[in-house]
């Protein structure tokens, strides 16, 4: 496994081994154990410009995933996810999360994204709601089933 991560956030320090350590276990139950990514902690000015640039949406996000191939998954080396802090450090209060379980979520659903899941559709969202939970423990960011058993 590689995981490259980089922070820009001024107090994001602290969630850099954290999300290196979560990655990994995510890794390992998605049966990619092997497979490397790269994350960028950052700020609400960074990923609004990245999601303006490659989306169009002129306003910060919480996660952003760009797959490496495809399909997505399919190599080696997933691809990149961009992480906002801000937003992170805003959302955790209002759903009862600390800061680092917020995170986690948004790793969750950056990774599942760069292995070809969406939520686009009804069942499709379903599935991704099933791992997400599976991954985290309670529920992710698609809104949906809470996950039991294997991931497919």
């Amino acid at each position: 496994m590689t995981v490259e991560i980089r922070c820009e956030h001024p107090s994001g320090g602290a969630v850099v081994r954290r999300v290196r350590a979560r990655i990994g276990s995510m890794l390992a139950v998605l049966g990619r154990p092997e497979a490397g990514v790269s994350v960028l902690l950052t700020t609400d000015g960074r990923i609004r410009t990245l999601n303006r640039r490659w989306r169009k949406v002129d306003h910060a996000t919480d996660v952003l995933s760009f797959p490496a191939d495809d399909p997505a998954g399919s190599g080696p080396y997933l691809g990149d996810l961009a992480v906002c802090l801000d937003v992170a450090a805003r959302r955790a209060p209002r759903g009862g999360r600390t800061l680092g379980e917020e995170v986690d979520r948004y790793v969750a659903h950056g990774l599942l994204h760069l292995l070809g899941h969406d939520h686009d559709r009804p069942g499709r969202a379903r599935e991704m709601a099933r791992i997400e939970a599976l991954l985290l423990g309670s529920d992710g960011m698609v809104a949906g089933a809470r996950g039991k058993g294997s991931v497919r």
